[in-house]
């Protein structure tokens, strides 16, 4: 059998390319964090889940990956352009709290709603805050070697002065004026020029000092700044959201190959969006559900709680550059499938090897493989361990196991769990996951009753001792939830 290779859709070249590290083994990894103001929701998790997966399929081909993931605390703009009010400070504003508490809050919750998804954490996760020194270092480079000025205090880069730029959107300079969605500031030099630094104003309250002004970095100079740093120059892969391509990535590409004068990133991974009825799912346009309230099943679209084990396979489902159209209809039916696998990962893990004849491991393998190397096509990796893992059981039920089936479950082991992160959680599912719940229901009902009795005592009681025990009750509108730690 041929020696299948990974393949990656690289966005700068439009095609899929053969995937051949810089410096093998070693993968340098960047994917652009979350800008701290607000819940993660349905979009970050797509994003995440769909790197996570890369991540664990680079480490599973025995890549030694470092992964970067930063967290955008400061120069992101409302709007995303160079006007206008920093996304933190505004929040900051609206809940009368300093903007680290901002950062730090979302920052907790984002990382809490990963974990509960299974998502490893990077390796490294800077902030813009704590890179400034290297952000004004790479602005004063830029300056120097002609490609930004200051004007005002402010620092621009000079669009024209990078004859490649617009080659990661495919936009020339008259787009990128067109483009424009805010007014453009008067003291640049072109309409499509882009901000590294701006000068604050007095009651600003995110400052720090720079040779050209009190002030901020803009949005795009933390990521080039931030990623040289802990990945160098040049590195393997580049990832984020499609709606990152223009104007965040192309900017971040413009400053670095600027400033060191070569090739910043070789593959480029954008991930698309979720919908709801056709239309992007965001913060933004006030149609995104987070994923806590996911969890929670408190929101008004939502008519029950739904496990983060079922939104990640709900996820996985569709293939990351695909847009995954969210309803709840594709939840309850992503969560079917979910139980089917894992009542069929179940069933095999508790049988031994038999006497029937050797299942073909190495089929299955290339199969699993196959799928991976197609651009990390989880959707068919999931199809494919369906196929095989059904013919396996078969085998077994039928009273004919496999004489090989130790391999098939160390294989099980690491394409579900390692691989995938889709591994069955005992607590959850099964007979005993059933009683579990069934349990925690009836307490529920006790509690409930306590409570019209005005026995808060006996009420607070359950609570505080099912939170011992793993499990969080959240009362609500509806009635009260639970989840399962």
């Amino acid at each position: 059998m041929a020696e299948q290779k990974l393949r990656v859709y690289n966005t700068l070249s439009r095609t899929k390319e053969v995937f051949e590290p810089l410096n093998a083994p070693f993968v340098g990894m960047y994917v652009c964090g979350p800008t701290v103001y607000g819940d993660a929701h349905l979009g970050h998790a797509k994003s995440y889940v769909s790197f996570d997966v890369v991540l664990r399929y680079l480490r599973y081909l025995e890549y030694q990956v470092r992964y970067v993931q930063n967290i955008t605390d400061v120069g992101h703009l409302v709007g995303d352009g160079d006007e206008g009010e920093d996304k933190l400070a505004r929040k900051a504003r609206l809940e009368q709290v300093d903007p680290m508490q901002v950062a730090e809050k979302y920052t907790y919750t984002y990382f809490r709603d990963m974990d509960a998804l299974n998502v490893l954490r990077p390796d490294i996760a800077p902030r813009a805050t704590g890179h400034i020194p290297e952000q004004i270092a790479m602005i004063r480079t830029l300056i120097e070697k002609g490609h930004a000025y200051e004007s005002n205090g402010n620092v621009y880069f000079d669009v024209q002065s990078d004859k490649n730029y617009g080659k990661l959107s495919g936009r020339n300079l008259e787009d990128a004026e067109a483009g424009t969605r805010v007014e453009t500031a008067s003291d640049k030099k072109n309409p499509e020029d882009f901000a590294l630094w701006k000068k604050a104003t007095d009651g600003h309250l995110m400052k720090w000092d720079s040779p050209w002004s009190v002030g901020y970095p803009g949005w795009h100079i933390e990521c080039s700044a931030m990623s040289t740093k802990y990945l160098g120059q040049s590195f393997d892969i580049h990832g984020g959201g499609l709606e990152n391509q223009f104007p965040h990535h192309e900017c971040e590409i413009a400053q670095a190959e600027c400033a060191h004068d070569k090739q910043f990133v070789k593959y480029w991974m954008h991930n698309n969006m979720v919908t709801l009825e056709g239309q992007k799912m965001g913060k933004s346009l006030g149609n995104a559900i987070n994923l806590h309230e996911f969890f929670t099943g408190d929101h008004k679209m939502l008519t029950r709680a739904w496990s983060p084990d079922v939104i990640r396979f709900f996820l996985l489902q569709s293939h990351y550059r695909s847009t995954t159209d969210f309803s709840e209809e594709a939840l309850s039916a992503a969560e079917t499938g979910m139980k089917n696998l894992h009542s069929i990962v179940e069933a095999i893990m508790k049988a031994d090897n038999g006497s029937g004849s050797p299942y073909d491991i190495d089929a299955f393998k290339a199969d699993f493989e196959g799928a991976m190397n197609d651009d990390f096509n989880s959707a068919q990796a999931i199809a494919v361990l369906f196929d095989h893992l059904k013919k396996v059981r078969k085998q077994i039920t039928e009273g004919n196991s496999p004489s090989n089936l130790s391999d098939i479950h160390s294989l099980l082991k690491i394409f579900v769990d390692d691989v995938l992160g889709i591994w069955p959680n005992s607590e959850n599912s099964g007979s005993n996951g059933e009683l579990t719940r069934g349990l925690v229901e009836l307490l529920i009902e006790i509690r409930k009753d306590a409570r019209s009795n005005k026995d808060f005592a006996l009420s607070d009681k359950i609570r505080d001792d099912l939170k011992e025990l793993g499990v969080q009750l959240m009362d609500g509108k509806e009635g009260t939830t639970f989840s399962i730690d």
